[in-house]
């Protein structure tokens, strides 16, 4: 009889454990279409773009520049002294560092915006799959590159999203 009663209780608290885990759920996100297609997301592709492309066309103008001063150099090669030839290489070769100088700092600074930007939306992001883990009893979320096969209703990445553009509409970069 003693031994009855250990089996029926090992046996029921085997069911109830298999019970539990069965009903929690492994979903997976794609987080580059979170980071993308969220409202900050464009937000942040859109700002970072736009200035990429306005500092694009200012690095074309001063390339244009500092070529036209690099022919007309060469042009009054045979003019001009060697002395002051030498000094005006000079001056066009300090042009070009500067310009080469400013440019790397722009690109930097466009970097260091894209890092900030995805570190920003990582944080947000990570309290919203909290509480979507804890009210839909999750027990993993995998990112999408990570998954090899799932069925689509286990893909939480639009209602993410939609979590996402209400907690952070914006962001701001500076």
């Amino acid at each position: 009889m003693k031994y009855l009663v250990k089996f029926f209780v090992i046996t029921t608290l085997l069911f109830v454990c298999t019970n539990i885990h069965a009903e929690q759920k492994i979903v997976f996100i794609d987080m580059k279409q979170v980071l993308n297609e969220s409202k900050a997301g464009k937000f942040v592709q859109e700002l970072l773009i736009k200035t990429h492309n306005a500092n694009v066309a200012s690095f074309k103008k001063i390339e244009e520049d500092l070529k036209k001063d690099e022919t007309d150099l060469l042009s009054k090669k045979n003019i001009l002294k060697e002395d002051e030839y030498n000094k005006k290489i000079k001056d066009l070769r300090n042009k070009v560092k500067e310009y080469q100088e400013k440019r790397s700092l722009k690109l930097e600074k466009i970097t260091q915006q894209r890092a900030k930007a995805k570190t920003t939306l990582l944080s947000a992001i990570q309290p919203i799959l909290s509480d979507y883990s804890l009210k839909n009893n999750i027990l993993m979320i995998f990112d999408k590159k990570d998954v090899v096969l799932g069925k689509t209703e286990n893909d939480i990445t639009q209602a993410i999203i939609k979590q996402l553009d209400k907690k952070l509409p914006s962001l701001d970069l500076k």
